[in-house]
């Protein structure tokens, strides 16, 4: 979510400003819409380590509202069971460049011991070209991961290539999540993203009790227009053809992951 920036300011040290307010209530407005009854927030990294925007849209939802948190490697296992009472789950790292340079990925592993204290897991947003350069290092965390975006691969260039190829080694360990979300982010292509709508399906058939969806709304850095929300719902069934996949996907892996209720 994006503000509003009279109550939860943007960090002065953003790599992104959004041109509008996106605040809860669109948020809530849409799963309405789309008839979602649960969902998880990614703290969006223009309000930066100031998890309050999420707290704030957690609280107002109860705990049919979860979030995913940005914070600095040194955070301590108290804070961390403090945001937790509070709805936190998770907590991102990115390794993207536009988003500018952040923790070393040696450091979040390190920080991975007071996740595992504190009940988290660890979301990695990454660079397809770093799949294969981080797996060794990610397969030391003592959490659960969960890769982002698909691991941001480039869908042009087909399921046989070295990216996904990496992913897919990772998640060949049962510690290893990923997100079939950003497919309008990983396609070469306009909607509705066929070119990437093959792999997604490939990572549902392959690895079904460690996938989660996301709408990635409000689409932060995203070039052009905006992607249509219920396109991407409707996509669900192209990359989980039938109910089982999508009740794994939709509600039994992130009750497991996140730990609805």
């Amino acid at each position: 979510m994006f503000g509003p920036v009279k109550y939860f300011p943007y960090a002065l040290e953003r790599t992104y400003t959004p041109q509008s307010d996106a605040p809860k209530e669109m948020l809530f407005a849409l799963n309405d819409h789309l008839g979602f009854e649960t969902c998880v927030i990614v703290q969006a990294g223009c309000h930066g380590f100031d998890n309050s925007v999420v707290a704030d849209a957690i609280a107002a939802k109860g705990r049919s509202c979860l979030g995913v948190a940005l914070l600095p490697v040194e955070t301590e296992t108290a804070e961390l069971k403090r945001l937790f009472e509070q709805g936190f789950r998770a907590v991102r790292f990115n390794f993207m460049r536009h988003l500018g340079e952040g923790a070393k990925i040696e450091d979040v592993i390190a920080m991975t011991p007071r996740l595992a204290e504190a009940g988290w897991h660890l979301q990695i947003h990454m660079e397809n070209s770093l799949i294969e350069e981080m797996s060794d290092l990610l397969m030391r965390s003592e959490v659960p991961v969960v890769i982002d975006h698909m691991g941001r691969v480039d869908a042009s260039l087909g399921a046989d290539q070295p990216a996904f190829n990496a992913l897919r080694r990772l998640l060949g360990n049962e510690r290893f999540w990923v997100k079939v979300s950003g497919v309008e982010r990983c396609s070469r292509q306009t909607a509705p993203y066929s070119d990437a709508l093959p792999l997604a399906k490939t990572l549902v058939t392959e690895f079904g009790n460690r996938v989660v969806w996301g709408t990635d709304w409000p689409h932060p850095n995203f070039t052009g227009a905006a992607p249509d929300d219920g396109l991407l719902v409707d996509l669900i069934r192209e990359m989980a053809p039938n109910e089982h996949q999508q009740h794994a996907l939709l509600v039994d892996n992130p009750s497991r992951l996140y730990g609805f209720k």
